[in-house]
């Protein structure tokens, strides 16, 4: 039986500032990624969405991010590889002091927005991330989406799951279509569900440009921060039911 786990970035939310609709959409994926502080998120908003993912038997995962909560961890920052590490370390860290109060551990770890693209580019970060996870607790589980974090993590030993989007368009080359591009984000539910099927079955994904690219698909990231992100959750949840693809953690 063919199974894929769903994973939403959650707990985005700081201070008076609400983001997203997490309670929601925890009934509907496998795993979260919880921000941890620095792109978003804060030590209260922490506690509560570890809470929910445990009571809904969502697997817990950190979110690193950049430190930069006006831009939301979305615009590169000039980092060195053992800021990277740093930064990395002190996030996975205080996620995994939330989850360990409350009788649970971290089940993975994932980059977060430009820090995902700094690692692109740049395998040195990539390395730096991977080590950071490594040192901490080498049977985490990354979520892995670029050549560069892939190679990184299993030269380590680390296990990796090879991640696709349902809301994103891709490149020839099997990466993502940067934000700043006409394209970048698939809003129509009908158009995701089609591309995550055909992901999932037959591991491929058509490209902007109409090219058929190989792809390996082991978790299915959704945004929860999208207009209509809960509809959008439940119908492709359903419609992987529908094709008998289980939804679990990996």
């Amino acid at each position: 039986m063919p199974s894929i786990d769903i994973n939403c970035d959650m707990g985005e939310s700081f201070g008076s500032w609400n983001m997203g609709q997490d309670l929601e959409i925890f009934p509907h994926i496998s795993s979260a990624n919880i921000a941890c502080g620095f792109h978003a998120g804060d030590p209260d908003v922490m506690f509560k969405t570890v809470q929910a993912a445990i009571a809904t038997n969502v697997a817990l995962g950190a979110h690193p991010g950049l430190p930069d909560l006006q831009g939301f961890g979305r615009r590169a920052m000039a980092m060195t590889a053992a800021e990277v590490y740093n930064l990395t370390v002190y996030q996975v860290g205080a996620l995994a002091a939330f989850a360990q109060t409350q009788g649970a551990t971290l089940h993975h770890v994932k980059t977060h927005g430009a820090l995902y693209n700094m690692t692109v580019r740049d395998a040195s970060l990539a390395r730096a991330f991977a080590q950071a996870v490594h040192d901490y607790d080498a049977g985490l589980l990354v979520y892995v989406a670029n050549a560069n974090m892939a190679e990184a993590a299993q030269s380590l030993g680390l296990p990796v799951a090879f991640e696709v989007y349902a809301d994103r368009s891709y490149q020839d080359d099997a990466t993502l279509t940067p934000r700043s591009q006409p394209h970048a984000m698939i809003e129509d539910a009908d158009q995701a569900i089609e591309q995550v099927k055909r992901m999932v079955l037959d591991g491929k994904v058509r490209s902007l440009s109409g090219k058929d690219v190989p792809i390996k698909a082991d978790t299915l990231c959704i945004h929860g921060d999208q207009p209509g992100a809960v509809v959008f959750a439940r119908r492709i949840r359903e419609a992987l039911a529908a094709e008998g693809i289980a939804v679990q953690a990996v």
